[in-house]
C-alpha cells in the first residue's frame, strides 16, 4: 500500500510539474467576453520556475502580482488576490481557454476567457498607422449623464491614459490609436472595462462606446479641452447642518469594538478612509495611505479603514478584507461596519452625512474632534499629475492641522 501511494504521490507530482511547464514564461495575450460578445483584451507576463509559476497582468506602467496560480494536469487555476475573482482555464496546445469567474454576493458571473503565449500585442497584432494623435486633456460626456475628464497619451500609435469622474477614476487604460480609431481596455480582476471612439477630427471623438463588465454599455463623445477640470472633490460631500462632528462604534477584524472617543484617538487629527474590499479606487488609496499612515502617524496622525462590504454577515466580510490588509500590509485598523456599499447603507450608518456620492471618501477630522474636510473619490497613480496633486494638497492639509494648537 505505502509503494502504491508513494507511486500516486509521484505521479501527482510529475502531472504538476508538467502541467507547470505549459505556462510558457512571457507575455500572453488575453481576452474575457462580455454578453454583447464583444472582447475586452489584456496581457499577463508569466514568470517562473517549472514547479511554481506567478503571473502579472499588465495595463499600462501598472504590472498587477497575481501570486496565486495552480496548473495541475490539463487545468490552470487562477486566484486574484483582491476583489473575489478567479480564472478556471484548461491547456488547448499552448493556449488556454475557460472562464473568468466574478463571486459576486448573490450569484457567479462567468465570462468566457482565452490566452494566447508568445503574443504581446492587445487590440491587434499589426496596428494600423494612427491618422490622429489624441495626446492631451479631454471634455468627455456619456449618456448616462456622467461627465468626465480624459487624460491621454500617445506614444506613436501606443495609447495610455483614464477617465476621472467625481467618483473616481477608471485605473490604468492601454491600447492604440488604429488609423481614425481609438481603443483602450483595462482588466485588473475588479475592473474589465473597453472603451472604443471615432476620432472626427484633431479636437473631436465621437460614437464612443463604453463596455464594463458583463453587460454594461454606455455611450460617449469627447471635445479636446487643455482646460478641462472636474469640481472640487472637497466641495461634494458635507456634514449636515448643526453637525461637527462624527460619531460610530464599529468593530475591527478582530472582534474589538472602536469608537472615535478611544484614548489613542484623543487629540489627534484622524482620518476616516470610506472603503470597501470591492473597490479598486479603495485598493489604490489604502496603497497611498499605508505610506502616509508612515510617514504621519508619529507626528499625532490615525487612519481607520471604514468598511463596506458586500455582505453585513461578519465574518464574510473579514474574510474579503483579510487579502486587502495583508497585500498592503496595511498598519492601522480596518472596521467592519456592518452595513454593505448599497445605496442608502453609508449614510445610514453615519447618519449624520449629507450627500454621499461615492467610494472611497476619505474624512479628515482634526484634534479637536471637528470634521474640517471630506473628499469624495480618489484620483490614483494611472493619473499622473492628478495623482501627485492629490497627494500635495492632502498633507499640505495634514501639516496645517497638526500646526494648530
Amino acid at each position: 500500500m505505502k509503494r502504491i501511494l508513494g507511486i500516486i504521490a509521484f505521479l501527482i507530482i510529475t502531472l504538476n510539474s508538467f502541467a507547470q511547464s505549459k505556462l510558457i514564461n512571457g507575455t500572453w495575450h488575453a481576452s474575457v467576453k462580455t454578453s454583447t460578445g464583444k472582447l475586452i483584451p489584456f496581457t499577463f507576463e508569466v514568470k517562473g520556475e517549472a514547479t511554481h509559476k506567478q503571473i502579472a497582468i499588465i495595463n499600462g506602467s501598472e504590472h498587477f502580482a497575481v501570486p496565486d496560480v495552480k496548473a495541475i494536469g490539463d487545468s490552470v487555476f487562477i486566484h486574484m488576490p483582491l476583489f473575489d475573482s478567479e480564472f478556471r482555464a484548461a491547456f488547448s496546445g499552448d493556449n488556454l481557454k475557460g472562464y473568468w469567474i466574478r463571486h459576486l454576493p448573490k450569484q457567479d458571473v462567468k465570462f468566457e476567457f482565452a490566452a494566447e503565449p508568445n503574443q504581446n500585442y492587445r487590440f491587434f497584432k499589426t496596428t494600423a498607422k494612427s491618422a490622429y494623435n489624441v495626446d492631451g486633456r479631454w471634455n468627455a460626456i456619456f449618456a448616462s449623464g456622467d461627465t468626465t475628464v480624459a487624460e491621454f497619451k500617445q506614444t506613436g500609435a501606443k495609447l495610455t491614459g483614464t477617465f476621472l469622474t467625481t467618483t473616481g477614476d477608471y485605473r490604468y487604460l492601454e491600447g492604440t490609436v488604429a488609423g481614425d480609431s481609438v481603443y483602450l481596455s483595462c482588466f485588473d480582476g475588479g475592473h474589465a472595462f473597453l472603451f472604443t471612439a471615432k476620432i472626427k477630427d484633431a479636437q473631436t471623438l465621437t460614437d464612443g462606446k463604453f463596455y464594463a463588465g458583463y453587460s454594461g454599455k454606455d455611450e460617449w463623445t469627447a471635445i479636446k479641452n487643455a482646460n478641462a477640470k472636474l469640481p472640487d472633490a472637497y466641495s461634494l460631500t458635507a456634514l449636515k447642518p448643526g453637525y461637527k462632528k462624527i460619531a460610530f462604534t464599529f468593530t475591527d477584524l478582530s472582534g474589538k469594538k472602536v469608537s472615535l472617543t478611544d484614548e489613542r484617538f484623543k487629540n489627534k487629527i484622524v482620518i476616516l478612509q470610506m472603503m470597501g474590499s470591492w473597490c479598486p479606487n479603495c485598493m489604490d488609496e489604502t496603497a497611498y495611505m499605508v505610506n502616509f499612515y508612515k510617514k504621519y502617524h508619529a507626528r499625532g496622525v490615525e487612519v481607520l479603514g471604514l468598511a463596506y462590504e458586500r455582505s453585513t454577515d461578519f465574518t464574510r466580510s473579514k474574510k474579503s478584507l483579510e487579502p486587502l490588509k495583508n497585500r498592503f500590509n496595511v498598519p492601522y485598523p480596518i472596521l467592519i461596519t456592518g452595513y454593505t456599499n448599497d445605496r442608502g447603507e453609508p449614510a445610514k450608518s453615519l447618519p449624520m452625512l449629507a450627500n454621499f456620492a461615492a467610494f472611497p471618501t476619505t474624512i479628515i477630522i482634526d484634534k479637536k474632534g471637528e470634521v474640517r474636510k471630506i473628499h469624495t473619490g480618489f484620483s490614483g497613480p494611472g493619473t499622473g499629475d492628478h495623482y501627485a496633486e492629490f497627494i500635495n494638497e492632502f498633507e499640505k492639509l495634514n501639516d496645517d492641522l497638526l500646526a494648530e494648537k
